[in-house]
């Protein structure tokens, strides 16, 4: 699965072909507050949300979720993959990382 660091992924929000970011947790979680303008499919909902939430099956996306160590980015990932999504890479340092370097954030 491709990564994308946070340097990375700074610089492709702040050009012209911005990814999609997909927060892999549950939707408290989300609520709470998310990436800027991310959308919410936690693992266990990704064959049912994923058609009508990214139509496009050769858009980039970038797909969070808390931090390293947890795992609901990898699943939602490659779960994408297994659907036809060509261009989907994991933010590894989730949630935790964006915090620490104090970027901006969304509240649902």
């Amino acid at each position: 699965m491709k990564t994308i660091s946070r340097e990375a992924l700074v610089a492709r929000l702040n050009g012209p072909n911005q990814p999609t970011l997909v927060e892999a947790l549950p939707e408290k979680y989300f609520r709470q507050w998310h990436l800027p303008n991310a959308i919410n499919i936690n693992h266990d909902q990704v064959k049912q949300l994923a058609s009508d939430l990214l139509p496009d099956k050769d858009a980039e996306l970038v797909v969070y979720c808390a931090s390293e160590t947890c795992q609901n980015s990898h699943m939602v990932a490659n779960q994408l993959v297994a659907l036809g999504y060509n261009d989907v890479s994991v933010y590894k340092g989730g949630k935790a990382d964006w915090e620490a370097a104090q970027l901006p954030a969304e509240t649902a």
